[in-house]
């Protein structure tokens, strides 16, 4: 024999069917799942939320706000040796050819 619900003085008067269970209940008996947004299901079918689902948390920016120089912090600093500019190249038929060394 076919169940009726009664639905007076409810919000609405559609009637859904639960996603898991497949009974019937009043629409605003019917909840989205934390899970399966898509899924409606009633208050004893509803699973918690899964917080796997989440995305991924992003890394946490850990730069010092002071960061020590890369030159030595007593004396003066160390001059860096000037070596010589090397030859300009010549080009020959096609090949290059140096002109030094």
């Amino acid at each position: 024999m076919p169940v009726f619900l009664n639905t007076r003085g409810n919000p609405t008067l559609g009637i859904g069917i639960c996603g898991r269970c497949s009974r019937k209940f009043p629409l605003h008996k019917l909840y989205s799942d934390p899970n399966y947004p898509g899924l409606r299901v009633c208050e004893a079918d509803m699973d918690q939320f899964d917080p796997y689902r989440l995305p991924a948390r992003q890394p946490e920016k850990i730069t010092l706000p002071f960061v020590r120089p890369d030159e030595p912090l007593s004396g003066s600093p160390t001059p860096v040796p000037v070596t010589e500019a090397p030859a300009p190249l010549d080009e020959g038929d096609g090949f290059i050819v140096f002109d030094g060394d």
